[in-house]
């Protein structure tokens, strides 16, 4: 199914409508609106220079504004770079720097973002590109015939954040957008005249795929909240699911528990009820049982069903989502020895058994993909590689890292886990394997395991890893609330769990206040960012302990 068909020609009869998070309430324009006012604003991106093969950079923050960039932007012919946000542990001139870098590689006709980001950007950064804010284009020009990318031209160029390093750029086709947007309505069943609710970012692929476009493309009434709604009151998003009656919704494991706990702890009663949810697609990281098992236990008595929650796996390279719990399917796990799987082995455990770990199945497949399985019988985690009709074509200006992970059709996404019975069981990324004494030892096990043994949040931790004369230095950074926290005994246990798990001697456990650490708009920590920062002294310590004394006796 053409892309343009769908976003452009079909909206101008859609019914529903995008409502959108401003100045504390919701604002509605219909699709039909929205393509009408992206074409009115057309005219002036063009006097700007912007033509079909040039390239845009936006900044997509959620809102009106972005949305109606994005569309004229590519009306107007324009290949669309997203550019990140700026992060949690970044400085205004860190941020600036992250985008002209991009920019001196992109080389963009215009820099296009809401005007409070462009405000808090140094100067020099404008010269480097020109830079409008979405509030100064104006939609009051006579409506241009679109001229949008063809089917296998770049029309769209996604800029992560980067979780494991520099943000790299993965130029997607209007065929290969089309094809996720069509298997996603396919995986939720998504019908004309339902309604969503998210507050993901644009500026990351769950946010504008599975939540803006997808909105647009079925035709579905969706509120667009944002996320600083989400983080200053995250019971928002399950208020507004209830509120409006969404029948969709996305969002990230560590949003899940957060949401989930704080919703159970302050609201007696929600605006109505979550058992019309059909389809909470979790992903963007891996997902642990434990977090799906305790929104159930939060937020069952406000009617959220078992099966609503939808596991899954994707990545931008390909477009979205890569495979997906099936709709009205329960979630599943596979119980796996805690320890084998910290050094990268698979050992099957029993599924009472309490030191297991659980591994949350990802599903089967979507529609248009092909995972590439290893040889039956492995006894190891091996790298997750698929194909997909919604591949991306490759990284913006980056032969080597293009031929480094798409070979032949296949993309190799760096990312370890298994397959049982069709089921994808993602684990985590081969960067977060380390070297210890000549063996391999995957750092979220660990991790998940000193969250455990001091009954933390998860995803509030990493373990980074110093390069000294002989061995690597390692050193635990978590993030801890309230002043009447024993860090000695953290740490303590801290150093028990990780040698327990993967006999991993800790050498100092460094405490951070609440959002310190640095992590990518999905709410991933940057594990490189994290390494940097603490080699630079960019943390600011609640405390610091030295666990040399205390490994060695454990």
């Amino acid at each position: 199914m053409n892309l343009w068909q769908k976003l452009i020609a079909d909206a101008r009869s859609y019914d529903s409508c995008a409502r959108f998070w401003v100045d504390n309430d919701y604002v509605s324009a219909t699709w039909g609106d929205l393509v009408a006012e992206a074409q009115r604003t057309v005219p002036a991106l063009r006097r700007l220079g912007v033509g079909p093969g040039s390239r845009i950079a936006v900044v997509l923050a959620n809102g009106p504004g972005a949305a109606r960039a994005l569309a004229a932007g590519w009306m107007a012919g324009a290949a669309v770079a997203s550019l990140p946000v700026r992060v949690a542990g970044t400085d205004a001139a860190a941020y600036a720097e992250q985008l002209r870098s991009i920019c001196d590689h992109l080389e963009p006709v215009v820099l296009l973002a809401d005007s409070a980001t462009l405000a808090a950007l140094p100067q020099p950064l404008h010269h480097t590109v020109p830079a409008y804010s979405f509030e100064s284009l104006p939609a009051d020009g006579t409506a241009a015939d679109p001229t949008p990318p063809g089917d296998d031209d770049v029309a769209f160029i996604q800029y992560s954040s980067g979780s494991t390093g520099t943000p790299k750029g993965c130029m997607l086709t209007p065929r290969a957008i089309a094809a996720q947007l069509d298997m996603l309505a396919q995986l939720t069943a998504a019908e004309p005249g339902e309604t969503g609710a998210t507050w993901l970012p644009w500026s990351h692929d769950m946010g504008l795929f599975g939540g803006l476009l997808s909105g647009w493309w079925n035709d579905v009434t969706t509120y667009y909240s944002t996320p600083q709604r989400f983080l200053m009151s995250p019971r928002t998003w399950f208020e507004d699911i209830a509120r409006y009656g969404a029948h969709y919704t996305a969002g990230s494991p560590t949003a899940l528990q957060v949401a989930a706990r704080v919703t159970a702890l302050r609201a007696k009663h929600l605006p109505g009820s979550l058992g019309q949810l059909k389809a909470a697609i979790i992903g963007a990281e891996r997902v642990h049982w434990e977090v799906l098992e305790d929104a159930v236990a939060n937020l069952g008595r406000f009617g959220l069903r078992r099966q609503a929650l939808m596991p899954a796996y994707g990545l931008a390279e390909g477009t979205l989502a890569v495979t997906a719990t099936p709709m009205d399917e329960e979630p599943r796990f596979v119980a796996m020895d805690s320890v084998a799987l910290a050094a990268g082995r698979l050992r099957r455990a029993a599924p009472d058994d309490p030191a297991a770990t659980r591994v949350v199945s990802a599903g089967p497949v979507c529609r248009g993909m092909e995972l590439i399985e290893p040889e039956p019988g492995g006894d190891r985690l091996a790298p997750i590689r698929f194909r997909s009709q919604s591949l991306a074509t490759g990284y913006y200006g980056d032969p080597t890292r293009t031929a480094e992970h798409f070979v032949d059709g296949v993309f190799d996404t760096s990312d370890l886990g298994f397959v049982i019975d069709g089921h994808l069981y993602p684990v985590g990324r081969s960067d977060d394997m380390i070297s210890v004494a000549g063996r391999n030892v995957y750092l979220r096990e660990v991790e998940k395991a000193i969250e455990e043994a001091n009954d933390l949040r998860f995803g509030c931790s990493t373990v980074v890893d110093a390069r000294l004369p002989g061995r690597s230095r390692l050193t635990l950074l978590v993030e801890t609330g309230g002043a009447r926290v024993d860090h000695g005994a953290v740490a303590r246990r801290a150093a028990t769990a990780a040698m327990s798990a993967a006999a991993l001697p800790l050498d100092e456990c460094v405490f951070l206040r609440r959002n310190a650490l640095p992590r990518t708009p999905s709410g991933k920590i940057q594990r490189h960012r994290c390494r940097q920062l603490l080699a630079e002294g960019g943390f600011a310590p609640v405390a610091s302990v030295q666990l040399a004394e205390q490994t060695e006796a454990v």
